[in-house]
């Protein structure tokens, strides 16, 4: 793995070269959001269509100013409220601006990165007459986000240069709420939850509709693991590994004994790990905390899928607020399988 330094790496971005950066969400790919065949690169890269777009990373709000025809009051609200942060905010974009990026909406989508090296890397770009990073999460299209440099690795190789911020705090990608149709709505809920955005904002957010703008990670199948994601309640799935452990096999696909990963809430109690290992079952447990369940998800089932499974059954997280995110990646996730 190309491992690089701030300096390094804005002078690449610069020149028009793809670089991955930690945020404290989950890795980025970068480009500098103005060069089209930089943004061209990203979508190559990581195999994603063209009309999907992209969110821009600036050094801070004056930073994302040439990027929107408009801002106005509830973005100011927001940024000031959140900002740096995992909050992404789509406003009406400037004609001309990153149109590639923005996938030739109207709209585009801006972000100020709390991680103190995607900060100062923004500023040395910004030095360099940067104005912005086009910045999607470092992996191949639909797959799992990555949360630290190896997993940006795994998906691309050596290859490709790579600022190292250790392991990203939040580790679920950023909430989006889409300012560019008068009523602000929620397009896609993360770490930060649509309670605190609604008490910033003195009234609730709207749900995504169909003239919502598209926006990253909204599509109905994504972040999937190789093996497909089963979603299930609690007692189910505690049912189903009971029967696995008495007969000593979990049958997988034609009826024949294979290998399952587990990652789950559930107590197995009674069962004994040693009989569902016996069983095929690998078995990881899922935090009982929102904040950390969202910090370890992605490479959760990273590991999970790299024991080569022949499925990957999840229990179903709580409902209410805190967990929303982490449901969103989850029910996404079985939908690839779908």
């Amino acid at each position: 793995m190309a491992l690089i330094s701030v300096d390094e790496a804005a002078a690449r971005l610069a020149a028009g070269a793809l670089v991955a950066f930690p945020t404290e969400t989950v890795y980025g790919l970068g480009a500098r959001a103005d060069d089209e065949a930089a943004v061209a690169a990203i979508f190559a890269a990581k195999g994603r269509p063209r009309d999907h777009p992209l969110i821009v990373h600036v050094a801070d709000v004056d930073a994302a100013r040439p990027f929107a025809e408009r801002l106005g009051d509830d973005f100011d609200r927001l940024a000031r409220a959140f900002w740096p942060g995992p909050l992404t905010l789509i406003v009406p974009r400037r004609s001309g601006m990153a149109t590639a990026a923005a996938a030739g909406q109207d709209s585009i989508g801006l972000r100020l990165p709390a991680h103190p090296l995607a900060q100062a890397l923004l500023r040395a770009c910004a030095a360099r007459g940067v104005p912005g990073l086009a910045g999607p999460s470092a992996n191949r299209f639909g797959r799992v986000s990555p949360t630290c440099a190896a997993h940006v690795l795994d998906e691309f190789g050596a290859t490709l240069p790579v600022l190292d911020g250790g392991t990203c705090a939040v580790g679920i990608e950023s909430t989006i709420v889409d300012l560019s149709r008068g009523q602000p709505t929620l397009l896609r809920p993360g770490q930060l939850g649509r309670e605190v955005i609604e008490a910033c904002l003195g009234r609730p957010l709207a749900e995504r509709s169909s003239a919502s703008p598209r926006a990253s990670g909204t599509l109905e199948a994504h972040y999937a693991p190789t093996a497909p994601v089963r979603l299930l309640a609690g007692d189910d799935l505690r049912n189903a590994m009971a029967a696995a452990a008495q007969h000593g096999a979990w049958t997988g696909a034609g009826g024949l004994p294979g290998r399952l990963a587990v990652y789950s809430r559930c107590s197995w109690d009674g069962l004994g790990l040693q009989a569902l290992a016996r069983a095929g079952v690998i078995w990881r447990r899922m935090p009982d905390d929102a904040a950390t369940a969202a910090h370890e998800l992605f490479a959760a089932l990273r590991d999970l899928d790299a024991t080569g499974p022949q499925q990957i059954w999840v229990e179903c997280p709580p409902e209410g607020p805190s967990w929303e995110g982490v449901r969103d990646r989850l029910r996404r996730a079985a939908a690839a399988a779908a």
